[in-house]
């Protein structure tokens, strides 16, 4: 590759962007036709309508940007708030909530919802800088338990209760 290419390629990086929301447009599209027929007489157009409006869209916006890209449109590099770039990240920080997740995905199986997400919230609060004992715990339990009220027995998302199924 000659160095005038890698200063094209490097001048219009966004194209990256444009081919990413084809693919993923491609994506939906292709899922959503592949997938079953599940429309009613009372609701004739099924599960596909709007997976095919919204692949439709982003191909359409691929497209779209594309064109901007090549008549020499590009992204602005974002300012930053208070932000020190010179500063490298925290990779303590950042290792500790990674995991914090993970255990919550390892215990959300053997002990639900509620308890793994009262784990999760207080962990990351923990991680995050918050030291107060009694009042991190009861807020992440608290939380957690609103969570879990909401999209179990009111939205009918089943999240597993561990000990607490069947209380409510």
């Amino acid at each position: 590759m000659t160095t005038i290419d890698r200063t094209w390629l490097k001048e219009h990086s966004e194209l990256g962007v444009c081919a990413l929301l084809a693919v993923t447009g491609l994506l939906v599209l292709v899922d959503s036709l592949l997938g079953t027929d599940a429309g009613s007489r009372s609701d004739p157009l099924g599960p596909h309508a709007v997976p095919l409006v919204l692949g439709v869209l982003l191909l359409v916006l691929a497209v779209l940007l594309a064109v901007d890209v090549l008549r020499g449109g590009h992204g602005e590099a974002e300012g930053g708030e208070d932000i020190d770039l010179a500063v490298p990240a925290d990779k303590r920080t950042v290792g500790m909530l990674a995991g914090v997740l993970i255990a919550t995905a390892l215990l959300i199986p053997i002990v639900g919802w509620p308890l793994a997400g009262m784990a999760l919230f207080w962990g990351a609060a923990y991680t995050l800088g918050s030291r107060r004992p009694v009042a991190d715990p009861l807020i992440a339990g608290g939380v957690s338990l609103a969570t879990w009220i909401l999209f179990d027995p009111l939205l009918g998302v089943d999240l597993p209760g561990g000990p607490l199924m069947g209380l409510f």
